[in-house]
């Protein structure tokens, strides 16, 4: 048997079709990171639209899970990126259509905008490594049951979710910023923080936004941004159980 028929039966014994990734991206610095990663292991197709570039963006039906990544920008923009009214009606649609959807830091904002909470300014900046405070509804679900109940996460962002609809659940807050995550219906996802972040986004980051790193209590220097590979290992390992959990569930359908 050649090794193309061998992969082929494996897949067939797997019961397993590909699944096929599409992602949102604002600027070129802040692409998905790990999550590129964890895709091409598993054997995920991927796509993307550059919002920036103002791509087309793909029909519902090319894509089955959507994610949202983060940018300096803020969701209410419009005048300075006019696609950010599109990108909003897109996201609505694929939670419409019952897609798996994750936001990450604005892409988090945007999934909060369009289901009807609120997005506002933090009281407070905050950037760098801070622990989060995963909520008793985190620590018995299987997509977050293995984080530790306070984890380091790597931070940036001065707009924050809130007052999100009666059938979002709370997932982590920290002293900074009150909601940190929500899952939403079971198959929408929104995270403050970044996991999926490598030590080239990092750098990027530091680089084009160094404008943002003001003074503050939780606002770290572009040195201790950088000193920790350890918590960039942590958080990438962490997105990676959070994916594959994501993916069993929704595999089985159990993402009800």
């Amino acid at each position: 048997m050649d090794t193309e028929c061998l992969v082929i039966c494996i897949k067939m014994r797997r019961n397993e079709v590909i699944m096929r990734l599409h992602y949102l991206q604002h600027v070129p610095f802040e692409n998905p990171g790990t999550i590129l990663t964890w895709a091409k292991e598993n054997g995920h197709a991927v796509t993307s639209t550059q919002m920036y570039k103002e791509e087309i963006l793909p029909m519902q039906e090319e894509f089955d899970w959507l994610v949202v990544m983060g940018g300096p920008m803020n969701i209410y923009d419009e005048d300075a990126y006019p696609w950010l009214e599109e990108e909003k009606y897109f996201i609505e649609a694929a939670i419409s259509s019952e897609k798996v959807v994750i936001g990450i830091c604005l892409g988090g904002q945007l999934i909060a905008d369009v289901i009807g909470g609120k997005v506002t300014r933090n009281p407070q900046k905050e950037i760098g490594w801070f622990p989060i405070r995963w909520s008793k509804q985190a620590q018995l679900s299987p997509l977050f049951s293995f984080f530790p109940k306070d984890s380091v996460v790597f931070e940036w962002h001065g707009d924050t979710f809130t007052e999100l609809p009666s059938r979002t659940v709370y997932l982590a807050e920290n002293d900074a910023c009150k909601n940190q995550a929500f899952m939403y219906e079971n198959k929408v996802f929104g995270f403050q923080f970044h996991l999926e972040n490598t030590i080239p986004i990092i750098k990027d980051l530091v680089e084009f936004c160094a404008k943002d790193m003001t003074v503050g209590k939780y606002v770290q220097t572009p040195e201790e941004l950088l000193e920790h590979p350890e918590f960039i290992d942590q958080n990438n390992n962490w997105m990676n159980m959070f994916l594959t959990q994501l993916e069993n569930l929704y595999r089985k359908g159990a993402l009800l």
